[in-house]
């Protein structure tokens, strides 16, 4: 299955596609549909239908059913919430509420969303359940693509008309015309759309083969629907990665993943083994390696810009999959470790999107790979690790690993001269349990920076919040026998001693944030919005944009 976006600044009935989906608001006198397609019964139809215009409900209305104004099999209307609750006829930055206005765009994504995945599933199966509530008016004709796997993909451009489709297995086309005329909100929705039609079916032997789907956003911002598209191909990317089997993902595939990436893509890239990495001192990598059969990887990869305004360096942690080595998991903390490497997979989606996009600044990335086994060889509690750059280690606890590979990456990039550094990583429980599972934590060197960190991932339309480094907690880490141990005796404030560890290994001088995704990372209950089970591809929107604001200057770094 392929999925195509396209622009189109025809009138959306006039698109010749499968499916319409409009907006509906939440009027004080009933659903106000969005846009007014001068259809004299479809107001009345949503009414009687219970529609309200709440965010994400889904209403269905074959238009069979209606006066025949609309040329369209079935009109899917999704909840937009209040009018008032958002500027919508602005664009972020000319004097509207910068909080209201990132709030509205998160509603047309969701919206875009819940819309895909319902003409995707039918309204059934997991990638619906929990997400939307759906009204169907009793139908002669319907369209309902079936669900697969949205990579997106194919071409962008301008689409004057496309042909329909009513047989299982044809291409089928859904015309978007939720809200668009700015091009933040083109981008909102066609990314929204992308995302929220995404399924995972390798491993799937049943079910019918889902059609190619063409999604066509009715605006005039050709450039916006393009940009929406390369973040769409990169979160589906990080989304796939972190959806496959454990066993079909070890060090070594994930490493593949990434030169053909590179290949792909233009990048540079450079793959330490087993043997390299003992040669050059990457003690933290090896050791949390040991326990496996399968050896871990350092993978860099380097993106260039003749004009580049400075470089930046990307971290990801990558364990492929985490039993806590000795210090053993439950068995039911192990049912989503194949998501432990989601920063190294947000990385290497980053890099892709970036090489797309341009922006001009040198990015390097820094994937540290590593499975996390408990066999003979594996490391024990009590060891002393050398990590790169000498700073040894005293390993308490096996199941703090993650800090132990990416403590390797910061100290290398060192080499790299980097103006800003951020690493991100699924890193600790404590992070879900201070902010819940869709909202990021991000210490940094400096306040300034967890602000700006912070207010890119707002722009890019993730949800994260600073935390502190609280200098008390410090003393937690030292060792007896180490330079520092991996853990504090105690399990208080564990989000941000992992920071705290982290900090210990950043370059003198580097401006450094560290983001913990561990809840946003993985979703594991009901999909919502354009968010779908599984991997959700966390920080890979948030990183695009510090990439693109450092090189525009919005993201300064401080001289001396």
């Amino acid at each position: 299955m392929t999925v195509t976006v396209l622009a189109s600044e025809s009138a959306p009935t006039a698109a010749g596609a499968d499916a319409l989906v409009i907006g509906i608001f939440a009027g004080a006198d009933g659903p106000v549909p969005s846009p007014d397609l001068g259809e004299a019964g479809l107001t009345a139809a949503l009414t009687a239908l219970g529609a309200t215009g709440k965010p994400e409900e889904i209403t269905k209305i074959p238009t069979a059913c209606l006066s025949g104004a609309v040329q369209v099999p079935v009109i899917v209307a999704v909840g937009l919430g209040a009018p008032e609750s958002g500027p919508r006829g602005q664009a972020a930055g000319d004097g509207s509420d910068a909080g209201q206005r990132r709030a509205y765009l998160e509603r047309l994504r969701r919206a875009a969303g819940a819309a895909a995945r319902e003409l995707s599933t039918g309204g059934s199966g997991p990638a619906a359940a929990g997400g939307t509530a759906s009204r169907v008016a009793p139908p002669r004709q319907q369209s309902a693509g079936g669900s697969g796997p949205a990579a997106a993909g194919g071409p962008v451009g301008t689409a004057d008309q496309v042909g329909t489709a009513s047989t299982a297995g044809e291409a089928r086309h859904v015309a978007l015309a939720l809200p668009a005329g700015q091009p933040d909100e083109a981008e909102a929705v066609a990314l929204g759309a992308l995302l929220g039609g995404y399924a995972f079916r390798r491993y799937r032997t049943t079910g019918n083969t889902p059609a190619d789907v063409t999604y066509i956003v009715h605006t005039a911002h050709c450039t916006a629907v393009g940009r929406a598209r390369s973040l769409a191909e990169a979160i589906t990317l990080v989304r796939d990665l972190v959806n496959t089997s454990p066993s079909d993902m070890v060090p070594a595939d994930l490493a593949t993943v990434a030169e053909q990436v590179a290949a792909a893509h233009g990048l540079g890239i450079q793959v330490l083994d087993e043997n390299n990495l003992a040669k050059d001192g990457y003690g933290g990598i090896l050791a949390v390696g040991m326990g496996s059969a399968h050896p871990p990887r350092l993978v860099r990869l380097e993106y260039t810009h003749p004009a580049a305004a400075g470089t930046v360096v990307f971290a990801g942690k990558g364990i492929t999959f985490d039993s806590g080595g000795l210090s053993l998991k439950p068995s039911k903390a192990m049912e989503t470790m194949k998501a432990d490497m989601g920063g190294a997979a947000a990385v290497l989606g980053a890099l892709q999107a970036i090489a797309v996009l341009g922006p001009a600044v040198n990015v390097i990335g820094y994937l540290p790979l590593a499975e996390n086994m408990p066999g003979g060889g594996a490391q024990r509690p009590s060891d002393v690790i050398t990590s790169y750059g000498g700073k040894t280690v005293e390993v308490l606890n096996t199941d703090a690993e993650g800090r132990l590979i990416l403590a390797d990456a910061l100290a290398r990039s060192a080499a790299d001269a980097p103006s800003l550094l951020v690493d991100v990583a699924t890193l600790t429980g404590a992070q879900s349990v201070a902010l819940g599972t869709r909202t990021a934590g991000v210490m940094a060197s400096d306040d300034s920076l967890a602000a700006q960190v912070v207010d890119a991932a707002g722009r890019a339309g993730e949800a994260m919040w600073p935390m502190p480094l609280p200098e008390d907690l410090r003393k937690g880490l030292e060792s007896a026998v180490a330079d520092i141990a991996n853990v504090a005796p105690d399990r208080s404030g564990g989000m941000l001693v992992a920071g705290l560890f982290l900090r210990e290994f950043v370059p003198a001088g580097v401006r450094w944030a560290h983001l913990d995704i561990a809840g946003p990372g993985y979703n594991d209950g009901p999909a919502y919005g354009y968010i779908t089970k599984g991997g959700t591809g966390a920080a890979v929107r948030t990183l695009v944009q510090l990439a693109e604001d450092v090189a525009d200057g919005r993201l300064g770094v401080p001289s001396g």
